[in-house]
Protein backbone atom coordinates (compact mmCIF):
# COMPACT_ATOMS: atom_id res chain seq x y z
CA UNK A 1 0.00 0.00 0.00
CA UNK A 2 1.17 3.50 -0.96
CA UNK A 3 2.16 5.82 2.00
CA UNK A 4 2.44 9.62 1.72
CA UNK A 5 3.99 11.94 4.53
CA UNK A 6 3.70 15.53 3.69
CA UNK A 7 6.13 18.36 5.78
CA UNK A 8 7.55 21.61 5.82
CA UNK A 9 4.47 23.10 6.42
CA UNK A 10 4.27 26.22 8.93
CA UNK A 11 3.36 29.85 9.70
CA UNK A 12 5.05 32.60 7.28
CA UNK A 13 4.56 36.39 6.14
CA UNK A 14 3.40 37.15 3.23
CA UNK A 15 6.15 37.36 0.43
CA UNK A 16 8.00 34.38 2.10
CA UNK A 17 9.16 30.55 0.81
CA UNK A 18 8.12 27.92 2.11
CA UNK A 19 9.36 24.18 0.69
CA UNK A 20 6.84 21.25 0.98
CA UNK A 21 8.05 17.76 0.84
CA UNK A 22 6.66 14.44 0.43
CA UNK A 23 7.79 11.24 1.18
CA UNK A 24 6.60 8.29 -1.05
CA UNK A 25 6.62 4.15 0.22
CA UNK A 26 5.18 1.13 -0.51
CA UNK A 27 5.16 0.88 -4.19
CA UNK A 28 7.64 1.83 -7.25
CA UNK A 29 7.63 5.75 -7.27
CA UNK A 30 8.81 6.31 -10.51
CA UNK A 31 5.65 4.68 -11.50
CA UNK A 32 2.97 7.52 -10.00
CA UNK A 33 2.49 10.68 -11.41
CA UNK A 34 2.55 13.31 -8.13
CA UNK A 35 0.36 16.04 -7.42
CA UNK A 36 -0.16 18.73 -4.52
CA UNK A 37 -3.53 19.80 -4.26
CA UNK A 38 -4.87 22.12 -1.14
CA UNK A 39 -7.88 23.06 1.11
CA UNK A 40 -8.71 25.83 2.83
CA UNK A 41 -11.63 25.63 5.34
CA UNK A 42 -14.87 25.95 4.20
CA UNK A 43 -13.76 25.51 0.75
CA UNK A 44 -13.24 22.59 -1.82
CA UNK A 45 -9.83 20.76 -2.85
CA UNK A 46 -8.09 22.93 -5.24
CA UNK A 47 -5.84 21.53 -7.94
CA UNK A 48 -2.07 23.25 -7.07
CA UNK A 49 0.54 21.38 -9.42
CA UNK A 50 1.15 17.85 -11.08
CA UNK A 51 4.33 16.22 -12.29
CA UNK A 52 5.04 13.59 -14.62
CA UNK A 53 6.52 10.03 -13.82
CA UNK A 54 9.89 11.15 -15.34
CA UNK A 55 10.05 14.42 -13.62
CA UNK A 56 9.98 15.61 -17.32
CA UNK A 57 6.21 17.54 -17.41
CA UNK A 58 4.78 19.43 -14.74
CA UNK A 59 1.40 21.20 -14.75
CA UNK A 60 0.08 24.02 -12.73
CA UNK A 61 -3.20 25.62 -10.94
CA UNK A 62 -4.13 29.19 -12.83
CA UNK A 63 -3.39 30.71 -8.60
CA UNK A 64 0.18 29.58 -8.12
CA UNK A 65 1.29 30.20 -11.99
CA UNK A 66 5.14 32.01 -11.47
CA UNK A 67 5.33 31.48 -8.05
CA UNK A 68 5.35 27.51 -7.14
CA UNK A 69 7.36 24.94 -8.73
CA UNK A 70 6.95 21.15 -8.14
CA UNK A 71 9.76 18.66 -8.73
CA UNK A 72 10.91 15.01 -8.00
CA UNK A 73 13.63 13.02 -7.32
CA UNK A 74 13.11 9.63 -7.98
CA UNK A 75 15.43 7.70 -6.49
CA UNK A 76 14.51 9.67 -2.84
CA UNK A 77 11.59 8.77 -3.66
CA UNK A 78 10.35 12.34 -3.12
CA UNK A 79 8.33 15.22 -4.39
CA UNK A 80 8.71 18.60 -3.16
CA UNK A 81 6.29 21.96 -4.05
CA UNK A 82 8.64 24.92 -3.51
CA UNK A 83 6.27 28.18 -2.99
CA UNK A 84 7.79 31.98 -3.57
CA UNK A 85 5.93 35.36 -2.71
CA UNK A 86 3.10 33.84 -0.42
CA UNK A 87 0.07 35.20 -0.57
CA UNK A 88 -2.81 34.95 2.46
CA UNK A 89 -4.99 33.22 -0.10
CA UNK A 90 -2.60 30.27 0.08
CA UNK A 91 -3.44 29.83 3.45
CA UNK A 92 -4.72 25.86 3.03
CA UNK A 93 -3.87 22.72 4.08
CA UNK A 94 -1.75 20.87 1.42
CA UNK A 95 -1.65 17.68 0.60
CA UNK A 96 0.35 15.03 -1.84
CA UNK A 97 -1.37 12.77 -3.94
CA UNK A 98 -0.48 9.54 -6.22
CA UNK A 99 -1.57 8.56 -9.49
CA UNK A 100 -1.31 5.46 -11.15
CA UNK A 101 -2.27 7.19 -14.24
CA UNK A 102 -0.09 8.66 -16.84
CA UNK A 103 -1.63 12.06 -17.77
CA UNK A 104 -1.37 15.36 -15.33
CA UNK A 105 -4.49 15.69 -13.99
CA UNK A 106 -5.85 18.49 -12.05
CA UNK A 107 -9.49 16.62 -10.73
CA UNK A 108 -8.59 15.07 -7.28
CA UNK A 109 -10.56 12.08 -8.43
CA UNK A 110 -8.02 10.66 -10.66
CA UNK A 111 -5.33 10.29 -7.86
CA UNK A 112 -5.36 7.28 -5.84
CA UNK A 113 -3.60 7.65 -2.67
CA UNK A 114 -3.50 10.69 -0.54
CA UNK A 115 -1.29 11.91 2.37
CA UNK A 116 -2.67 13.50 5.71
CA UNK A 117 -1.97 16.90 4.63
CA UNK A 118 0.45 19.64 6.31
CA UNK A 119 -0.56 22.83 7.40
CA UNK A 120 0.38 26.57 5.59
CA UNK A 121 -0.67 29.74 6.88
CA UNK A 122 0.35 32.93 5.89
CA UNK A 123 -0.05 35.97 7.13
CA UNK A 124 -0.44 39.50 5.93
Amino acid sequence: QVQLVESGGGLVQAGDSLLLSCIFSGRTFSSYTMAWFRQAPGKAREFVAAIARSGGATKFGDSVKGRFTISRDNPKNTVHLQMNNLKPEDTATYYCAASGRIYLSNVSGAYDFWGQGTQVTVSS
